[in-house]
């Protein structure tokens, strides 16, 4: 009979059932003894002594990829609980491979103590924070000694289409057979597709052929006879470390897009130049084959006299576009050319002299000769789903927002936001300005006046870009991220975000909103490899890094998460929230001096800061200055002016007084402060989860029971 929250096996509480595995049903639980989460399977049927004794040797593995095994009872195993999801392919052959040495290793190491696996598929897999964990390590070997080959229900054992044919075929396994298993789940790690679809086709069939730097060693662990695969894990570990290395580093061509050069007698023609430089590079990231790095990093090169060279070294590509537009009345004479950065050679060059209407025609040429100078293959948007082309006066008023609001002054976001505005009553069928509108309202949020306020602009603005443009993904984002943070509909949230991941390239905003919503899930684990990817496309962003940072702490990867922080303040010192969350990672590691520089350095930035200045006014009370934390406790204002509970709340945390800022997060919590859903997941906020309190304000949020 399944168990339900509550329920008891010995020492250990049922919290939520996480799903069936091949041996019986998986629950999440908490052990009461030593108040941690585990993850408990219970068995179909009661197990033997030597099961007993060999899953007690099991238990004896240590390895960081490994799934542990902590206690076994009358007909259930307890193992450490894993925050994760079964590896899925298609994925990069780079991340493929990394995923793939995890798993060797993990493999390597159990038989060199003598235990096959056995049951390799991508269900016994999960990807982590920390990469890859393997699952049901060995039980088989535990259930069926008499015969490797046997379940003690007499069925073969194994799952159908990663059975080695030896197994199939009912011969004893060795360290082979789970090479063969390992080549079936790397085979679908790369290709997202079976390798097999079923035991005779083990047996008969070829895989098809793996478009990969690594086929030839799949080729080789899926061998029909065990005498033609490696011999060994430590062999395949060693050929998957060292010989796609180079084919790796040289597969994926790549691009930087700088800004073009304004050579119109009008300086403030700038904004156009720009804005057909990031059309294009738009355009060029829609080529699945080719690394494209984004328009923040790329454009931080303006006017900056480096070789081409140098600057392709620091984006880490092979080649870099650049050009220049001259603007005369309706007329534009656009000249782009494509640089091989290993040598400054130009590999393709052109010149447009066009009319202002037909600009978009000139960047589709652009992107098009650019994947034929790199010989990739540039597929024109069919024409059901051609973007749309606005009138220029609404696409210029929508270019001169844009570069506005990416100079990030009070003043220059107000003038961007008139630009939108103006976009939108120039062509009301252009979608892009209302998302950024959209965009633009989430931001206020955190500012003066209430959140209600912003988000009813939130979603007024996203649903007019939507009824437009049904795929919009920075409208579905807004969306999101006002379903989670003002809403508290999770489930809406995840229906947004999966619509504005879906479409490729993922703009970095889907990334964050995703990432935000992970952390506060308790799930930062997943948002890793994407946001790893965002950094790559787009690396000296210095948000992209502090967010990184965010996912990291949340996983208490700390050090790795520090690094981050550093190298976000060595790209811009004076972005303040970097310095508040290095604060926080500090104090959760004893570090009060670190601490409390970090949160003088964000006042001084910021004064104004309600965050900063509950966390510094709660620093200082803790090292015994109460007198000056009164004092900037004077400066947030009245309970009911935004953001004021949640720096309240944050005073009291770092105090060392929980219970007080239970107290004020449940007005922040009222109040729908955007940040109040990921406090209890960041540093000292984890403090926040201790309380009795704490599924109240759970509800409160409508948190999934999974994530208290």
């Amino acid at each position: 009979m399944p168990l339900s929250p509550g329920d008891k096996l010995g020492p250990y509480e049922i919290l939520a059932p996480i799903g069936a595995g091949g041996m019986g049903e998986v629950y999440k639980a908490r052990d009461t003894r030593l108040d941690r989460i585990v993850a408990i399977k219970r068995l179909k049927g009661p197990h033997t002594a030597r099961f007993e004794q060999e899953a007690r040797a099991i238990a004896a593995l240590n390895h960081p990829h490994i799934c542990q095994i902590h206690d076994v009872g009358p007909d259930y195993l307890v193992m450490e609980f894993i925050d994760g999801a079964p590896v899925r392919g298609p994925m990069p052959s780079k991340e493929a491979v990394r995923l793939a040495i995890q798993i060797a290793g993990a493999l390597e190491d159990a038989h060199a103590r003598g235990f096959l696996h056995r049951d390799l598929k991508p269900a016994n897999i999960l990807v982590t924070n920390k990469g890859a964990k393997l699952l049901d390590f060995g039980l088989a070997k535990s259930i069926a000694a008499a015969d490797a080959t046997q379940t003690i229900e007499g069925a073969v054992l194994g799952t159908p289409a990663y059975m080695s044919p030896e197994q199939v075929e009912g011969k004893p396994a060795d360290t082979r057979s789970d090479i063969f298993s390992f080549g079936a789940v790397l085979y679908e790690m790369l290709s997202g597709g079976r390798a097999f679809d079923g035991l005779a086709s083990v047996l008969r069939d070829e895989p098809a052929r793996l478009d990969s730097p690594v086929a030839e060693i799949v080729k080789r662990c899926l061998a029909k006879q065990p005498s033609q695969r490696f011999q060994n894990m430590t062999e395949l570990r060693t050929a998957l470390e060292k010989e796609p290395a180079s084919k790796l580093a040289e597969q994926q061509p790549s691009i930087a897009v700088l800004p073009f050069a304004n050579m119109s007698l009008d300086k403030e023609q700038e904004f156009f130049s720009d804005g057909l430089a990031e059309e294009i590079l738009n355009l060029l990231a829609k080529i699945p084959s080719l690394k494209v790095i984004a328009r923040t990093s790329s454009f931080a090169f303006r006017g900056k006299e480096q070789d081409i060279r140098k600057i392709a070294e620091a984006l880490d590509v092979k080649t870099i576009l650049e050009g220049s537009v001259r603007r005369s009345g309706s007329r534009i004479r656009v000249t782009a050319q494509l640089i091989n950065s290993a040598d400054g050679s130009h590999l393709w060059s052109e010149r447009y002299d066009r009319q202002l209407s037909d600009v978009f025609e000139v960047q589709d040429e652009i992107a098009a000769a650019i994947a034929g100078a790199l010989k990739l293959k540039f597929a024109a948007q069919p024409a059901a789903a051609e973007r749309y082309k606005p009138n220029p006066q609404a696409y210029e008023a929508y270019l001169k927002g844009r570069h506005h609001i990416h100079l990030m002054t009070p003043e220059s976001v107000a003038r961007g936001k008139e630009y939108f505005e103006q976009a939108v009553s120039l062509d009301s069928k252009f979608a892009d300005p209302y998302a950024a509108l959209a965009l633009h309202w989430f931001m206020r949020s955190f500012g003066p006046g209430l959140p209600q306020e912003a988000m009813a602009q939130v979603q007024a603005w996203a649903q007019k870009a939507l009824e437009i443009d049904p795929s919009q993904q920075d409208a579905h984002a807004c969306l999101a991220v006002k379903a989670y943070t003002f809403d508290y509909d999770w489930q809406e949230a995840e229906r947004r975000l999966a619509i504005a991941l879906t479409r490729e390239p993922v703009t970095a905003w889907a990334c964050f909103v995703y990432a935000v919503y992970v952390i506060a899930l308790g799930r930062a684990g997943e948002a890793e490899e994407r946001m790893r990817r965002v950094v790559k496309a787009d690396p000296v962003t210095p948000t992209n890094r502090r967010y990184m940072g965010m996912i990291l702490m949340a996983a208490h990867r700390y050090e790795e998460a520090e690094q981050e922080y550093r190298h976000t303040l060595e790209l811009n010192e004076k972005l303040s929230r970097a310095w508040q969350d290095l604060g926080g990672l500090h104090f959760v590691r004893g570090e009060a001096a670190e601490a409390l520089h970090c949160f003088e350095k964000v006042y001084s930035l910021n004064p104004l800061y309600p965050e900063n200045l509950g966390s510094l006014a709660g620093m200082l009370a803790r090292t015994g200055n109460q007198r000056r934390a009164d004092g900037l406790l004077s400066e947030l204002g009245p309970p009911e002016t935004s953001g004021v509970p949640f720096a309240r709340a944050n005073y009291h945390l770092y105090k060392g007084e929980v219970e007080n800022a239970v107290g004020w997060l449940e007005k922040a919590i009222d109040q729908r402060y955007p940040q109040a859903i990921v406090l209890p997941r960041l540093g000292v906020g984890e403090a926040l989860r201790s309380s009795p309190r704490w599924p109240a304000l759970a509800k409160k949020m409508n948190l999934p029971e999974s994530a208290w």
